[in-house]
């Protein structure tokens, strides 16, 4: 359920980004509807240079990674069992995708030096993505079944201090505009 759902929250965000960004070559006075406030503007994030780090927007990238991973999850609620060369192929598209996502995190709190609502829905969505698949993988090799199992148990919990710790950069990176908030 874990793939369908991540893979559905990234594609939705990807689309809708990919949508702004089309909207925005289109009428460069567009202000997209991601834009709040001088933080929360995907406008801001996607004029970076980090917004097309392959050359073409990001997002696009996103559109045919969670395009995968959503019919993976649809695969898997159907009851099939993905060959070892598949799941290696999935463990490697999802470490890039946790990667380049870490990169692009440090980029927007203190480069960019702001977020984008839907690039936080592929956060979301990446992070369990890559705990579920590397679980998964371990599980396979007679070697690792009991890291997988290690790993397993603590999952949830795993994935919850992980968006913690994302809450806490993002909280610190922008805290005087967060604390003008409350006065």
């Amino acid at each position: 359920m874990t793939y369908l759902l991540g893979g559905t929250l990234g594609l939705v965000a990807a689309v809708a980004l990919t949508l702004e960004k089309l909207a925005t070559l289109a009428d460069p006075d567009h202000v997209p509807s991601c834009s709040l406030n001088p933080v929360i503007s995907c406008g801001t994030v996607m004029a970076s240079p980090q917004a097309s780090a392959f050359g073409f927007p990001n997002p696009l990238l996103g559109i045919a990674g969670f395009a995968v991973v959503s019919t993976v999850g649809v695969v898997l609620l159907a009851g099939a069992r993905l060959p070892r060369w598949f799941q290696w192929g999935l463990q490697a598209g999802t470490t890039f995708g946790a990667g380049f996502v870490h990169w692009l995190i440090g980029a927007s709190l203190y480069d960019i030096h702001a977020l984008c609502p839907y690039c936080l829905a592929v956060w979301i969505a990446v992070v369990p993505l890559f705990v579920l698949t590397t679980v998964e993988t371990l599980r396979r090799h007679d070697r690792t079944r009991r890291a997988a199992a290690a790993l397993a148990r603590v999952d949830v919990a795993l994935v919850v201090a992980w968006y913690v710790v994302i809450a806490a950069l993002v909280l610190q990176a922008f805290w005087d505009y967060w604390i003008t908030l409350v006065h």
